[in-house]
């Protein structure tokens, strides 16, 4: 028999009779607040063509790594979930049995966050009313397809009916913001907005680095043969994402040295670099030395910088080799915050136009130095739980560890990062429970007035995002 699928009203809140109580008041004046969407992967041009999702597989299976990984690691190989191979040798392309072997194994997300996502998008966005399995799988399919056809389920139809307010999409420094040019052709420019992501241009010496920097110098119309004029490129596209509406930048790096090197040591290994004759000490240095150099460009042109490190991409170098990137073999490590951003803290810690994200995939770095480092500089805010504590247990040890330091108003809010666009209402709602089960708490135990804890709520769902990526020259207060 099918079971049914009906999530509970009270999910991911307090067991505690008196607890989830109040937790119900709080969660009530925060589930219908707007969407600030500041960290995720949706692609613009979803967003600018605005045509109808595919069918199910591709829009719930074969992008989404956390789904696919999962399978992965019970022996389903990603060419029977229809992710393509780089070498062009064949994998699935028939949706239905992609779907079809998905929901053969929907047991293996019992207790994970996937299993809550997949959940609120299959019977709040969708209608699905059973679980799936091997039974409903084409019944179900069948059902997603009927909708997906339906003009309701277009990408800017589900931005409406999914409340999203602003939604910042990522972009490489090699992006020529064409379909942001659309977006903001046809009056969406300041909803979707761009956010410049200048990794594949500063990590020296990976495949393809050298034609990513020709390709920076054609949109620059820029010569970047010399450090220089490497610097010049990168701000005249930093430029180009300001003018576009980027409120932000994002990093994303293994570790978190941002020891500045002098001017003529940084242009040496430049140019080892484009001769590719650079080191793994050059490359790790010369990363350290960038982030120090787009803090100071953030100073100058206000966008925000966001730095999520600690883990290590692509683990399994022959799944890479064969599918690419963000296959869900990135693996965290752990990560050190104090040392390694004290340079760039103490140059810029304190400058009024600066502002700096955290964000970390080792949480025992929450209450020994994160909460600290933001409780103590103007500049520091706490991100939001990322990627592997983007959880449910995750959210409530975040604040459980981070607050008593921090407190509520140096984090940024919830911001959620993800490429599932349906799995975005999912997300922020979690979020939206999980807060509203934490603060409860110091209500009944006589620590936080409702009143004030409603207020709180408000801010974390809702003012905080939109408060810490308003850019630095034009920031105001939260209220």
């Amino acid at each position: 028999m099918a079971i049914p699928l009906a999530p509970h009203p009270d999910r991911a809140l307090p067991a505690d009779p008196g607890t989830r109580s109040v937790a119900r008041r709080i969660y009530e004046r925060t589930r219908a607040l707007p969407l600030v969407c500041m960290h995720g992967h949706v692609e613009a041009q979803v967003l600018a063509d605005d045509a109808p999702f595919p069918d199910p597989a591709r829009l719930l299976v074969v992008p989404d790594h956390y789904v696919t990984r999962m399978l992965m690691s019970q022996g389903v190989p990603l060419e029977e979930l229809g992710v393509p191979r780089r070498d062009g040798r064949p994998s699935e392309t028939d949706p239905r049995r992609i779907w079809r072997r998905f929901c053969e194994h929907w047991h293996l997300f019992r207790g994970t966050p996937s299993r809550y996502w997949l959940e609120h998008e299959l019977a709040e966005v969708f209608g699905i009313t059973v679980q799936p399995g091997p039974e409903t799988a084409d019944l179900i399919y069948d059902e997603l397809m009927a909708a997906l056809a339906a003009p309701e389920f277009r990408p800017r139809a589900l931005l409406d009916r999914f409340g999203i307010e602003l939604i910042s999409t990522t972009d490489s420094a090699t992006s020529d913001l064409a379909h942001h040019a659309r977006l903001r052709e046809d009056g969406l420019g300041d909803r979707v907005i761009p956010t410049f992501r200048p990794d594949s241009v500063v990590h020296i010496g990976h495949d393809g680095w050298r034609k990513q920097v020709e390709e920076l110098a054609a949109l620059t119309d820029v010569d970047t043969s010399t450090y220089d004029g490497f610097l010049a490129a990168l701000r005249r596209r930093r430029a180009a994402f300001a003018e576009a509406g980027a409120l932000a930048t994002d990093h994303g790096h293994l570790g978190t040295d941002t020891t500045p090197l002098d001017d003529s040591a940084a242009a040496a290994i430049y140019a080892r670099a484009r001769d590719g004759d650079a080191t793994a000490d050059d490359a790790a240095a010369f990363a350290g030395h960038m982030l120090f150099v787009m803090a100071g460009m953030s100073c100058d042109d206000g966008l925000v910088m966001q730095l999520h490190p600690g883990v290590l991409r692509d683990h399994h170098e022959p799944t890479h080799e064969a599918f690419g990137s963000d296959r869900g073999l990135d693996i965290p490590v752990g990560t050190e915050f104090t040392r390694g951003l004290r340079p760039l803290l103490r140059e810029y810690g304190h400058h009024p136009n600066f502002r700096l994200v955290l964000y970390t995939t080792d949480e025992t770095t929450y209450s020994r130095e994160l909460a600290p480092l933001a409780g103590g500089y103007p500049s520091v805010l706490l991100g939001a739980p990322w990627w592997f504590l983007d959880s449910p247990d995750g959210m409530r040890r975040f604040r459980e560890l981070a607050t008593e330091t921090a407190g509520f108003y140096n984090t940024s809010g919830f911001v959620d990062d993800t490429r599932a666009f349906p799995s975005i209402p999912a997300r922020h709602d979690l979020a939206r429970r999980i807060d509203a089960g934490y603060l409860a708490r110091l209500v009944t135990e006589h620590r936080l007035g409702e009143d004030e804890a409603i207020e709180t709520a408000c801010d974390l769902a809702y003012r905080l995002p939109r408060a810490a990526f308003q850019r630095r020259d034009a920031v105001t207060a939260c209220r």
